[in-house]
């Protein structure tokens, strides 16, 4: 009797000790999931809401859950519903969020004139393994790090649905999907949708896994290879802008290495025979040109051109640069010429008549030829 209650005994313990090893060193969940919900929060990538609320730890089975998640039902601040409540962590809400804003929303205007209103979700957290397999790695899902997209509603009303309008749809539906897939690849690191393979046929998945790093950064998988997709809709009847260049300010613009500017292309026909004489036009004649004219000089004129016949001299202004380069100063003569104000006298000329010479003349004569003969009335 003893006997058999030490061997009870044992068992016990034996059995005792194997289980608490199990609990010891059960599965534990990555530690950079932790810190990747804990360092978006810090950065306040994501703003609690009325959409976005804060839920309670998910912890298991096994390494499943999400020690920050949040319950979404809308993104953009409301703009954007989703037919059911997301459960999803800080990243995946942020770069959701963002990728409305750069790609989907910018898309949907070009190609039908209406914003989106609606996100249809296929799924978001679930403890379960890839592609729903059973026995397969676990999924994003499982961390509240991926999210199924169905499709989407437009404000006018209109659904988009990846299952029908990827192969099925009009030009403008299906070419609004690979930009929506194409830009998503952008944002997340994992972007598969139909075309990836048989379990995606009717659906966008994206996630933030961690797939590594390479030499050019982190890995990503984006699948299909996104194409390029037919033009959005023309919304308006005004005709394409022209392709000119720049306006260039010839005055302030640096000389060409030729020192020349040519203004329009030389002209094919025979120049008329009273523009033969021409003269080129430099930078510095330009300028010059343009500061000496009273009126706008239009440089882009259908008679310009790089040639152009002399221009008449043109009288200089008061205050202003004269032909030969020379500064003009304001007023008359007299206010800037003391010789100008010197009295005139009569002085004898060798035939006896009268001649008027300024005093300063005959200060020079006077002491050349001696005292100057007195004048008779």
């Amino acid at each position: 009797m003893t006997r058999r209650v030490f061997v009870t005994v044992i068992s016990l313990a034996i059995v005792a000790s194997v289980a608490g090893c199990g609990v010891y060193e059960r599965a534990q969940r990555p530690a950079w999931r932790t810190q990747a919900e804990n360092t978006c929060l810090a950065q306040h990538r994501i703003k609690q809401s009325e959409y976005i609320q804060p839920a309670n730890e998910m912890s298991g089975p096994g390494i499943c859950g999400l020690t920050r998640p949040f319950k979404v039902t809308a993104l953009q601040n409301g703009a954007v519903a989703f037919n059911s409540t997301a459960t999803l962590d800080c990243s995946m809400i942020a770069e959701l969020d963002q990728w409305l804003a750069d790609v989907v929303q910018p898309a949907a205007q070009a190609r039908f004139g209406a914003p989106v209103t609606q996100i249809n979700s296929m799924g978001s957290y679930s403890c379960r393994g890839i592609n729903n397999q059973y026995g397969a790695q676990l999924s994003e899902h499982s961390f509240g790090n991926a999210l199924d997209i169905g499709g989407f509603v437009l404000a006018d009303g209109r659904t988009i649905s990846i299952v029908r309008d990827w192969t099925r749809g009009d030009e403008q539906a299906q070419a609004f999907l690979r930009d929506v897939h194409g830009g998503a690849c952008d944002h997340f690191t994992t972007v598969l949708g139909p075309g990836s393979n048989v379990y995606h046929y009717n659906h966008i998945h994206v996630d933030l896994a961690m797939h590594g790093n390479t030499s050019s950064g982190p890995r990503s998988i984006c699948k299909p290879v996104p194409k390029t997709t037919a033009p959005a809709p023309r919304r308006d009847e005004l005709p394409d802008a022209p392709e000119i260049d720049d306006d260039v300010e010839m005055a302030q613009a640096r000389p060409s290495a030729s020192g020349m500017y040519a203004m329009h292309n030389a002209p094919t026909a025979a120049v008329p025979q009273q523009h033969q004489q021409l003269q080129a036009f430099n930078a510095d004649e330009i300028s010059k040109l343009i500061a000496r004219t009273d009126q706008p000089t239009d440089l882009r004129h259908s008679t310009a051109s790089a040639y152009a016949p002399p221009l008449p001299p043109r009288a200089a202004r008061a205050g202003a640069m004269g032909p030969d380069g020379v500064f003009v100063p304001e007023g008359s003569p007299s206010d800037w010429d003391i010789t100008s104000k010197i009295p005139k006298r009569e002085v004898p000329s060798s035939g006896g008549h009268l001649v008027w010479r300024r005093a300063a003349d005959n200060r020079s004569a006077s002491r050349a030829d001696g005292p100057p003969a007195s004048v008779s009335p």
